[in-house]
């Protein structure tokens, strides 16, 4: 299936699944669930998916589409569906959400796209900053590239006691406390509803292709802990 855009009719769906968030106003939805949500965001994260994979051979990639059901341990009392949905490309991992992913994320509110971390461990954190410290030069000329384009931002949680970096350009980022993203977010569009949407999200994930590159290989530093 070849993605067509999403319906704008989508957006009400969300809009309704959010304060109606339960069993019996669900269940008698479903098919319009999958047909307004679940099928497009499916052939979108198959073009991206198959398309990335050809441009760049060298890497091994998986790509996932979240389920609308709320894990039953982490409701918190919310309803048990999420009125979100969201896509990810990565490389395969046991635990996916500890990995740099492409991901793209459709909300009641909006949509946004970009490349980051769910949930980046510790350890993973660690050897990033000990990469810099041993070699910042390799980072540094990442992040000017990166500051050349104006469609992502820099996210993520900071320590609330800044740790000296080993440049100034390099503070954002050795700061970053679990993780961090670079992210864009853009109010429903046009383009949202178009089958150019791939194309799009392909040519800005780009720009963010050697950042990728560059984290997915930390998991074969040494642990800095035992240094």
């Amino acid at each position: 299936m070849t993605f067509q855009g999403f319906d704008p009719a989508v957006v009400d769906f969300m809009w309704n699944l959010r304060f109606n968030n339960s069993r019996e106003w669900f269940e008698p939805r479903k098919a319009e669930y999958k047909e307004l949500m679940e099928a497009p965001m499916k052939a979108l994260c198959h073009d991206l998916y198959t398309e990335f994979a050809d441009r760049h051979s060298e890497l091994t990639l998986t790509s996932r589409v979240s389920r609308i059901y709320r894990d039953a341990r982490r409701l918190f009392g919310r309803g048990p569906y999420k009125d979100h949905l969201w896509l990810t490309v990565s490389e395969p991992a046991e635990r996916w959400s500890c990995q740099p992913v492409f991901w793209f994320e459709l909300c009641p509110e909006n949509y946004s796209f970009g490349l980051g971390y769910w949930m980046a461990q510790a350890l993973t954190m660690a050897k990033f900053r000990a990469r810099m410290d041993r070699n910042p030069k390799p980072m540094e000329k990442l992040v000017r590239r990166l500051e050349k384009q104006n469609t992502f931002q820099l996210t993520g949680e900071e320590f609330k006691k800044l740790r000296p970096a080993p440049s100034k350009i390099l503070d954002p980022w050795y700061n970053k406390k679990g993780g961090f993203s670079l992210s864009c977010e853009r109010p429903h569009d046009d383009l949202l509803w178009s089958p150019d949407l791939p194309e799009y999200i392909l040519g800005e994930w780009e720009k963010l292709t050697p950042l990728f590159q560059y984290l997915t290989t930390l998991d074969g530093d040494p642990d800095p802990r035992e240094q």
